[in-house]
């Protein structure tokens, strides 16, 4: 294999102009295909995992009358005073119609459109008015009244008389036209008061067949597939359908501040443009900050203008191969595929330092067989200096069976992902093993030729002497710096390695209580401190309180939409128990669900009303809503309510089948009836705070599934109830997600031993340097998971998919320093001497690498959207660790197995 480096390198430089042509025509074939294909942006994707939760929800989805409308939230909001005034409900109907103004945004509205406390303030006040006028000629007219006729009701009352109107619609046992009132106001309200704080708005939309009624990541993993039988044209219509939904949500937001000073306006457009928007004045801050770092490390490392280019040049040619493959492929882009660019810019750096210092060090004759003066060597060609070709064909040989085995096992970290079962996941994996081999062909083929083309010209032409020396070789701070790890390599292996994994045992047993929750609310952007809000011009960000907000709707109201809504599926025996009953209508699954209700934590994820229940629909609940404006069904529900609880407790089958009579959608929604009229099961739609973990909501969804369970037991009766819905399947998903991660993880580092164990039994004939390469690996790997466990950073799928750039990048650190080792300990007459050699001469250009990558991801930590900023987080601790463990660990584990295998009187190589 040595030999076939050797002719490997002398064919890149004795071909270097062919190879340079070569190179450049396949980049621009390969980039092409950016231009060709055009790349969509898409979520990370969906996909199904058998267990009854998401069985629940698809049988939810097939029985029941599901709403798949989108719902924006409107808050209007006084701390310390007071919202329910006639100027301020007539503020909030004026916005509904500057909102109808405009054709395309009305026309984004569903039928109920803008339905709020000031609607059913306004609507009883033109229904007091209908009265009037209709008295002697009729009974009034009980049609649902327009937006203008509330908005003259209520301007035609004065302060006192809309008080009074507002103290009748809040009145606990009046009669309410639009709604409960009680759901448009905070969790704190108490009952019967005419004063608020706040109150909420919901804005009913149109949206597609799976359309996300709510708030939160649009892309995240979602439960699930597409509809097989729908067409192009009609999920194209569904979308364009939702964005027109989207951007009306973002243009209400601005309407809403021109009329109010306090409050927000929350929906999924508007989450979406904050996303965007942090996003892009993350880049605007970061970029010159990130661009100002790595140059500065680069500049320092390579201490050369011509170097720094040649790398630049590199790193172009693996980012046009990016783009290109990103089209051929036709890969869509998404937020996880941000992470790529930046990992092969990294990977790059490191590979280009390689290259460079080896060449230098040839040159400077500091490797062996380089010859003293730096011009070792026979190859001449048209009068360049025979040292530049002599001095590449060394570095090359050198270097690329390394940069091949860090290729490999680089590649292989990140392709062992397409094991996942999300498409994004998948694309991201198949995208960065394809950028890693372009980082190889640029920088282990396309720059050593360019660079012997370049130092030729410069050497032949211009007398400029290109021989520099190695960065860490020679005598200063930086090459004392690395040589300590080497003193205590040699005088205390055992104890480093003691240490090192001590620390690593702390970080497993510390990643044993790691968050592995996965919250919607932690990807929403966070407002930027004081410092970048003063910066100049446009390099100022905007102000981003939508994270605040989430969490006040959370903490304070009822919501609407996928997030804020858990789902129980109840199934009982079909066969009948008395009188033609079965478990469904029972009146024992009616009082247990009330029980259930009323014995909800109020500090947990369960949305608790005002009179201390928890806010639950389901039969009971759209009894009471139909019966308000159907009398036969009022006086049914009161016939069978025999003890004045005020939940009936007999025939609740006849109950039910007048419930259908007066409202077929609203009674499809909760209970599913059979053509023989037989009820199979019954549906409950439970609130809950949108800004809680879909796990910690999953929980507490069946512990209340759980209560209704035991409850109709405890009667005499048998149901199942299931807990499933938006964030209960999420839950499942992000488990079973993180689950198929995890696995990944293991399966890459024993395809990686197996490699590297494999790799140097062919090259060396020695079984345990596979081994002693990996466990800084694993030892960084752990001190990774502490440090996220002390930094409260979640290990999800989200934070799993990056820390798989601590394996990638630290064996391909652990495999320069092992190869570079054994190479010079077959030259060296020392073992400390071996050790000197490799960890000033590569150790320099990791510590290059480490500083450059740490620099450049670190900064990422600046960003306003927490996606990057754990990004840079982790990705920059992953890096620090990965170099520490390589230059401290690996040098010890090294001595430790040199002097074991001198007892057993063994090669050491």
């Amino acid at each position: 294999m040595a030999d076939l480096a050797g002719r490997y390198a002398a064919f890149v430089v004795e071909h270097s102009r062919w190879i340079v042509l070569a190179v450049l025509v396949c980049t621009a074939l390969v980039s092409a295909g950016a231009a060709v294909n055009e790349t969509e942006s898409a979520g990370i994707g969906e996909f199904e995992t058998d267990s009854e939760e998401t069985a629940a929800l698809e049988y939810v989805d097939e029985r029941y009358e599901t709403d798949d409308r989108i719902v924006a939230q409107v808050v209007v909001r006084d701390e310390g005073g007071d919202v329910l005034t006639r100027d301020s409900l007539l503020e909030s109907l004026r916005l509904q119609q500057d909102f109808s103004k405009d054709a395309d945004r009305n026309a984004t509205l569903a039928e109920e459109g803008f339905v709020g406390l000031e609607n059913v303030v306004a609507t009883g006040a033109v229904f007091e008015d209908r009265a009037v006028a209709s008295e002697g000629q009729g009974p009034p007219d009980t049609s649902q009244p327009t937006l203008e006729e509330q908005i003259t009701a209520l301007e035609d009352r004065s302060d006192e008389e809309v008080e009074a109107l507002l103290a009748d619609v809040l009145d606990p046992d009046a009669e309410t036209h639009g709604g409960d009132p009680d759901e448009f106001l905070p969790s704190s309200y108490e009952q019967g008061s005419t004063s608020a704080e706040s109150r909420i708005t919901f804005v009913f939309q149109e949206g597609g067949d799976g359309a996300s009624s709510g708030d939160g990541e649009g892309d995240e993993a979602s439960s699930g597939s597409e509809d097989d039988g729908a067409t192009d044209d009609e999920t194209a219509t569904d979308e364009t359908t939702e964005q027109a939904a989207y951007d009306a949500q973002v243009e209400l937001e601005t309407l809403f501040e021109q009329r109010f000073d306090d409050g927000f306006v929350f929906g999924q457009g508007i989450s979406d443009e904050a996303s965007s928007s942090a996003v892009g004045d993350s880049f605007a801050i970061i970029t010159p900050v990130a661009l100002v770092l790595v140059l500065f490390v680069l500049g320092v490392t390579y201490r050369d203008v011509v170097d720094v280019l040649l790398g630049l040049t590199g790193i172009a040619v693996v980012m046009a191969w990016l783009g290109g493959l990103l089209g051929w492929l036709e890969i869509p882009t998404s937020q996880l595929l941000i992470a790529v660019p930046f990992l092969l810019i990294g990977l790059s750096i490191d590979y280009s330092l390689h290259v460079v210092m080896r060449y230098r060090e040839a040159r400077n004759g500091t490797l062996e067989g380089a010859g003293g003066d730096g011009s070792a060597g026979t190859i001449t060609d048209g009068g360049i200096e025979t040292g530049i070709r002599r001095g590449m064909i060394l570095a090359v040989s050198g270097v690329v069976l390394a940069l091949a085995a860090a290729t490999f096992s680089t590649g292989v970290g990140f392709l062992s992902n397409v094991v996942s079962p999300l498409p994004a996941i998948r694309n991201f994996a198949i995208l960065s093993a394809g950028g890693i081999f372009a980082a190889f062909v640029a920088f282990g083929l396309f720059v050593p030729a360019l660079k012997v083309e370049v130092d030729g010209l410069l050497e032949d032409r211009f007398g400029r002497n290109r021989a520099k020396p190695a960065f860490g070789s020679t005598p200063g701070p930086v090459n004392r710096a690395l040589s300590s790890g080497v003193t205590l390599a040699k005088r205390a292996p055992l104890a480093v390695v003691l240490v090192a994994f001590l620390v690593a045992a702390g970080g497993v047993y510390g990643a044993t209580g790691i968050d592995t929750e996965f919250n919607r609310a932690d990807f929403l952007p966070q407002d930027a401190p004081d410092w970048a809000k003063s910066l100049p011009g446009l390099l100022a960000p905007g102000t981003y309180t939508i994270a605040e907000d989430v969490e006040y709707l959370g903490e304070n109201f009822q919501q609407r939409g996928d997030d804020g809504r858990a789902q129980v599926l109840i199934r009982g025996d079909s066969s009948e128990i008395d009188d033609g009953e079965n478990a469904i209508t029972d009146p024992a699954l009616l009082e247990a669900i009330q029980d259930a209700r009323t014995g909800v934590d109020p500090n947990g994820t369960v949305v608790v009303r005002s009179d201390g229940t928890a806010a639950v629909e389901g039969p009971l609940s759209t009894l009471r809503a139909v019966a308000d404006n159907n009398d036969t069904v009022e006086t049914a529900l009161e016939e069978r309510d025999t003890n004045g609880d005020g939940v009936p407790d007999e025939d609740l089958a006849g109950l039910y089948d007048l419930l259908f009579e007066a409202d077929a959608e609203a009674a499809g929604a909760v209970l599913e009836r059979t053509d023989d009229g037989t009820y199979e099961s019954a549906r409950l739609v439970v609130s809950v705070r949108g800004d809680e973990s879909a796990q910690a909501v999953a929980d507490d969804a069946r512990a209340f599934a759980t209560a209704v369970e035991d409850g109709v037991a405890d009667r005499g009766s048998s149901v199942t109830a299931v807990a499933t819905g938006g964030p209960v399947t999420t839950a499942v998903i992000q488990d079973a997600l993180l689950e198929t991660l995890v696995q990944a993880f293991a399966v890459t580092l024993v395809v990686i031993f197996v490699f590297l164990t494999v790799l140097y039994w062919v090259r060396y004939r020695t079984l345990s340097l596979g081994l002693v390469t990996l466990a800084p690996v694993v030892a960084a790997l752990a001190w990774l998971l502490g440090a996220m466990a002390l930094l409260e950073i979640p290990f999800n799928s989200e934070t799993a998919v990056i820390t798989s750039l601590a394996i990638g990048l630290g064996v391909d650190y652990s495999i320069h320093l092992g190869e570079r080792f054994v190479a010079e300990r077959r030259e060296r007459p020392t073992l400390e001497a071996a050790l000197s050699a490799t960890v000033t001469g590569t150790g320099g250009a990791l510590l290059g690498s480490a500083a450059t990558t740490t620099a450049g991801f670190g900064v990422l930590a600046l960003a306003l959207a927490p996606p990057l900023q754990r990004f840079g987080l982790v990705t920059g601790l992953a890096i620090a660790f990965a170099f520490v463990a390589c230059l401290t660990v690996l040098p010890s584990l090294l001595v430790i197995r040199e002097r074991v295998l001198d007892r057993l009187g063994r090669s050491n190589v």
